[in-house]
């Protein structure tokens, strides 16, 4: 059985980062484990296959994170904190279109930069989140109910149509990381990926532009007299 303890718990020790050399060894042993974990799962991955991939013993990385489920969390724990970081930056003070275009852009630039972490949080999704439901009702919810706030507040502004905020942030979601998820079906259709400088521009146009021109309220300039 898995051990469903709370996240906070289960992070590899402080040791980890005592040193520099400490901290450099947790980043490749965190990336290391985003890559199998993304592709065998949790329970597909050895502990060996890890370390030998971060270039460690056994014994090693194990000193450092403790077990291969807080690891595992440990990894998932990483890959939400840097999808929060660009919502975080939605405040209601900045200009709604380009707020959600740079927003929708970041979203993007993640799903290239970091398409393991995107595949390995929809795999824990979809197997009900056992290790990770903490975070989503504590962390991830809080910041939902912010969010929601700010695009409550561009609403009664009259800058965004009038919707039930949380569908607009699970659209941004399912189309951007549908990038990364499912790369393997967009180069086999179109022959390319995120990672071709061309079709990266080309996606974020598309894609900020589709939403975007669903959810601004357009005002349209009246006649001269």
């Amino acid at each position: 059985m898995l051990d469903t303890a709370d996240t906070t718990s289960a992070q590899p020790t402080a040791r980890a980062g005592s040193s520099k050399a400490g901290a450099a060894n947790m980043e490749r042993i965190l990336d290391a484990a985003l890559a199998l974990f993304a592709r065998y799962g949790l329970r597909g991955t050895r502990v060996e296959q890890i370390a030998a991939a971060a270039g460690l013993s056994k014994t090693n990385l194990l000193y450092y994170v403790g077990s291969k489920d807080a690891l595992y969390r440990a990894v998932l724990s990483r890959t939400l904190m840097m999808w929060l970081a660009p919502l975080r930056d939605l405040d209601a003070a900045l200009d709604p279109e380009q707020a959600l275009s740079d927003y929708i852009i970041r979203k993007l630039e993640a799903s290239r930069d970091h398409p393991d972490a995107s595949r390995l949080w929809a795999m824990e999704i979809m197997q009900g989140a056992q290790l990770v439901s903490n975070i989503l009702e504590t962390e991830l919810a809080e910041l939902v109910t912010r969010t929601v706030a700010v695009l409550e507040r561009w609403m009664d502004q009259g800058a965004l149509v009038r919707m039930e905020p949380r569908h607009l942030l699970f659209m941004i979601w399912a189309t951007t990381q549908h990038y990364a998820d499912f790369a393997v079906q967009i180069r086999t259709l179109t022959g390319s990926g995120l990672d071709d400088e061309a079709f990266f521009a080309q996606s974020c146009e598309a894609v900020t532009g589709t939403i975007l021109r669903g959810v601004l309220v357009r005002t349209t300039p009246q006649p001269s007299s």
